[in-house]
């Protein structure tokens, strides 16, 4: 449940920031301003904070741009920082489970309980087994400690910290709602990483985030035709907006090549899933990230898994409510939003289901 004002969604890529507030009113929700500022290279590496003084003036260049005045938010995290669990306990309360659910993570998180913040969802009750499933998941403390003083010392003031993963489901399920007879995947990829949250029985039912994206395939590029990452980096962007013939052939080539290492990578993470799941069939791929954009990639991820694959539209649902909305950014990089926007759904006084 949840109810007052809605937050600011503050997604702090490895590439760039996106910043997106909506408001939430009868007939729905509408983007009222949308931010985005680029991050200077090596901010952020593999999820770590390595330039923390660049990623503030960012945050005050998105802010100030978009013309956003409001100061709480909502973060996320992804990457090694996060494990996910799906769990099954005996049936109880939540009270005994509030209590209880330290001792349960001790025995699926692989790391020191003190040193992250655990929290959980049930997902179903099953009384005729005594027995409850949960999502369980562990945030690394050092982490979220990093990315919330960041924050900070913007100016700007965290109120809620969730997983990229989960906040792109949220948005689709605002967009298209959650189909209960369904087996299907999310898959987002952004510079770094491409993560993937595969929904079963309309849950999350398995999360996993691979070290690959969009800066990979530049790095590839680079090294191919011996050209700097900023140049190989044009290059990729103009195999999108110029077509295969406005960019050297041996671009294009390597663009095919990598998105399908990608896809393979994602494929077996698919693969594992349906083996140990029971679950027999996938019925179709939603796919998303600024990398989402690159023809071959879709491509590659379809023949891979041979079901069909769906580019998210973020703004199916969300109307433009405002004038100060960027129009022309939202067009060139609506994929790049879907963290922001999710978050964005998130408000500053919200209970526990």
């Amino acid at each position: 449940m949840s109810e007052g004002k809605n937050l600011i969604g503050v997604d702090i890529g490895s590439s760039a920031i996106k910043v997106a507030q909506i408001k939430e009113g009868r007939k729905g929700y509408g983007l009222v301003r949308l931010g985005y500022a680029p991050l200077a290279p090596q901010a952020i590496v593999d999820g770590h904070v390595m330039n923390a003084q660049a990623i503030v003036e960012a945050l005050g260049r998105a802010f100030s741009e978009a013309k956003i005045r409001q100061r709480e938010i909502a973060l996320s995290i992804s990457g090694q920082a996060v494990i996910i669990r799906k769990i099954t306990v005996p049936l109880m309360t939540a009270a005994e489970l509030d209590e209880q659910i330290q001792w349960e993570a001790e025995q699926h998180i692989p790391f020191d309980i003190k040193d992250v913040h655990v929290d959980y969802e049930v997902l179903r009750r099953r009384p005729e087994a005594g027995q409850m499933d949960l999502l369980l998941v562990a945030a690394k403390r050092d982490e979220i400690n990093d990315y919330t003083q960041i924050a900070r010392t913007a100016k700007l003031k965290p109120m809620v910290v969730d997983i990229d993963a989960f906040t792109v489901q949220n948005l689709f399920e605002v967009n298209r709602g959650i189909p209960p007879d369904q087996t299907f995947a999310i898959i987002n990829v952004g510079a770094s990483l491409a993560s993937i949250n595969i929904i079963s029985r309309g849950a999350s039912a398995f999360t996993r985030d691979i070290g690959n994206g969009g800066n990979y395939i530049t790095e590839q590029i680079q090294r191919k035709l011996g050209i700097s990452f900023e140049q190989a980096e044009e290059f990729k962007c103009a195999s999108v907006t110029s077509g295969p013939g406005g960019v050297p052939a041996q671009v294009i080539e390597t663009i095919e090549q990598v998105c399908d290492s990608i896809a393979g990578e994602i494929q077996r993470s698919l693969d594992f899933f349906l083996a140990t799941s029971g679950e027999g069939d996938m019925h179709r791929i939603y796919l998303t990230g600024g990398s989402s954009n690159l023809p071959a990639l879709p491509a590659a991820i379809g023949r891979r898994a041979r079901v069909a694959v769906e580019l998210i539209q973020p703004m199916e649902r969300i109307t433009v409510e405002a004038k100060e909305v960027n129009q022309e950014l939202l067009r060139l990089r609506a994929a790049q939003f879907c963290v922001s926007l999710g978050l964005a759904m998130r408000k500053d006084r919200e209970k526990r289901s």
